[in-house]
């Protein structure tokens, strides 16, 4: 991991906007999910401001239509990630109309929500979260290998030591806990960019994971407002805490950073927050974490086979 990945001119406080000030993306085709709303909007509108063309799929694609009226260079089309034929269907349509794909930003998601089930029985949170995305990733492949320079960011959370992957009951089967699901699912996140980058170097597709810090957003739209008045998030008023809270497009920095930034041209699978590679991706680097890379490809090849998916081996 170099030293320019670690430590540069951007931190907490940058904005999106700040991140591409000086890079052109004229010519680059991004793809944001969720690139709608909160952090995925402010997003794609920097994106946009740089010059890339940014293709949103959006499981409401009139809302997406609504929130992206008036942008330049944008693109909505219809995903379901809870659906595998939905993203077969997006993906089938965008290798037709696109030639390359130069980012993907994973970016969409779900938090704390009630027991859901979707597809075969998956439970919610892993199968948007993660397993829409890991057959996303797979399916826009060929265009992600056409662009030689590919970047992917999975949008995780802020991370925490004592976050498992639930491998005997990865699907929750035996009892359901919201807030153990969604940290399953920001650490699955985590594993799949490790083990992508790890497939992806070959052919010049490098990929991040990131935490962009607490943003108030519909994401947080499951969450009684006396839910987060008890682990201090807001007052009972509904102001937030001091301090704690970014704006989305101080959020939306970082991923926008990891899907841009020149100074990770020879970086990739690392963990970033605040425009820093904070756990770096190589386990043999400083900052790199062993007990990641045996987990991610566990993660990998459990993704593999309830998809039926897998780019390379």
């Amino acid at each position: 991991m170099t030293s320019d990945a670690t430590h540069t001119t951007f931190g907490a406080h940058s904005t999106a906007g700040d991140v591409l000030g000086e890079i052109d993306l004229t010519g680059r085709t991004a793809v944001v999910t969720g690139g709608y709303s909160g952090l995925g909007r402010a997003t794609t509108l920097a994106l946009t401001r740089a010059g890339a063309r940014v293709v949103v799929p959006a499981r409401r694609p009139d809302d997406a239509q609504r929130m992206l009226a008036g942008v330049g260079g944008v693109e909505v089309d219809q995903l379901d990630l809870a659906d595998l034929a939905s993203v077969r269907t997006f993906a089938d349509r965008f290798l037709r109309d696109h030639p390359k794909l130069d980012i993907l930003i994973a970016n969409a998601g779900v938090m704390a929500c009630p027991e859901t089930r979707v597809g075969p029985g998956w439970e919610a949170q892993f199968a948007i979260n993660h397993l829409g995305h890991y057959a996303l990733t797979n399916l826009l492949w060929p265009a992600l290998t056409a662009a030689r320079t590919a970047r992917v960011v999975s949008v995780a959370s802020g991370r925490d030591p004592s976050w498992r992957i639930r491998w005997d009951d990865v699907q929750f089967e035996r009892g359901y806990d919201k807030w153990a699901a969604y940290t399953q699912s920001k650490l699955a996140n985590v594993l799949f960019a490790r083990h992508l980058d790890l497939l992806g170097r070959p052919y010049g597709v490098r990929a991040f994971s990131v935490n962009p810090g607490w943003i108030r957003t519909p994401l947080q739209r499951h969450l009684a407002v006396e839910e987060m008045v008890a682990a201090g998030w807001i007052d009972a008023d509904g102001t937030p805490k001091p301090g704690l809270f970014k704006t989305a497009e101080q959020g939306a920095a970082t991923q926008v950073w990891a899907a841009t930034s020149p100074d990770l041209d020879a970086d990739g699978g690392g963990y970033c927050a605040d425009c820093r590679i904070v756990v770096g991706g190589d386990p043999t680097e400083s900052g790199g974490d062993p007990s990641d890379s045996g987990a991610a490809a566990r993660l990998w090849a459990l993704s593999a086979d309830l998809t039926g998916l897998g780019l390379v081996h």
